[in-house]
């Protein structure tokens, strides 16, 4: 019998800053863990200021995680410690494992109007695969298919599977889906997902329900970020929900569409240890790789 996922969840992106003072809107973060797992943290970057992000993020390490870049509007220079220099422009993806340890930067630059549109969500390694040799991918726009469903639902395919297409980053140690869903006006889509997986979305454009009883909410939250569905059952712009086990997810609409990034991904259930760029299993991994950073014995590979 199929199950259709209720909202465990709800959250509306925060203001934060990082980098070098680039101004962007968390929608989870390091307080969440391990209810997103194996995700760490989503961050919204889209901005119409360029003194909110130019600064940029120059040259930090990551030890244990993937990060992954997802820009639809400016561009962003990148370049690691691995030789790997480019620039990702809208509807462009980067996917970087950093495995046993990378040191990058990553400058946002915006569009001719001063705007920068993106949103990067970080993926945690299981143990067994966070001192694995980095690893960097660079997916161009015409790279990523584009699907169309039933009821006009058009949904992007970064990673994972929508129906017989397949993205283009794969072999993934978590098997996560990374999916940019567009459903019309007046519209009911369901999405299938693997039952054990982890599963949030976050709204980009546009409103829409994420729950078949429309307004199921009464759960007590806790939390300046939380919001009752009682009285807010349409999810907007800046909202991310959490859903429960089941088989697929439910989106409606009434009079406007809704664009929202839909990720799912396998629980790792391992303990985090988390400072900074740096995520391992325990304190005495995370000692040992800022010590590493201090004394130029952090990265383990290069290329040749």
């Amino acid at each position: 019998m199929t199950e259709t996922r209720k909202i465990s969840k709800l959250w509306r992106s925060k203001p934060t800053m990082e980098g070098a003072g680039v101004h962007l809107r968390r929608a989870f973060g390091y307080s969440e863990v391990p209810m997103f797992d194996p995700f760490l943290l989503l961050d919204d970057f889209r901005s119409s200021t360029p003194a909110e992000y130019l600064k940029g993020f120059p040259w930090h390490p990551h030890r244990g995680i993937e990060t992954i870049t997802y820009v639809l509007g400016g561009t962003v220079e990148h370049g690691d410690s691995m030789g790997n220099r480019g620039v990702i422009r809208s509807g462009d993806v980067q996917w970087m494992t950093a495995g046993s340890g990378i040191v990058h930067q990553e400058m946002p630059k915006g569009d001719e109007a001063g705007r920068m549109l993106g949103f990067q969500p970080w993926a945690n390694l299981p143990a067994s695969h966070k001192m694995m040799a980095p690893r960097y991918r660079e997916v161009k726009a015409g790279q990523i298919p584009e699907v169309r469903l039933e009821e006009d639902v058009q949904v992007r395919v970064v990673c994972g599977r929508v129906g017989d297409v397949e993205g283009p980053v794969r072999d993934i140690v978590t098997d996560p889906v990374y999916l940019d869903v567009t459903v019309p006006p007046r519209s009911e889509h369901f999405h299938p997902t693997q039952p054990d997986h982890t599963v949030f979305a976050y709204v980009i454009e546009g409103q829409g329900y994420f729950c078949q009883e429309k307004a199921p909410f009464t759960h007590d939250m806790q939390g300046a970020n939380y919001f009752d569905m009682q009285r807010e059952p349409f999810l907007e712009n800046g909202t991310l929900v959490l859903f429960e086990k089941g088989d697929r997810v439910m989106v409606s609409t009434e009079e406007e569409p809704v664009r929202f990034l839909l990720m799912s991904g396998r629980p790792i259930g391992k303990p985090v240890a988390w400072y900074g760029p740096i995520v391992m299993n325990t304190q005495g991994e995370l000692r040992v790789a800022f010590e590493e950073y201090r004394n130029g014995t952090f990265i383990k590979h290069r290329k040749l």
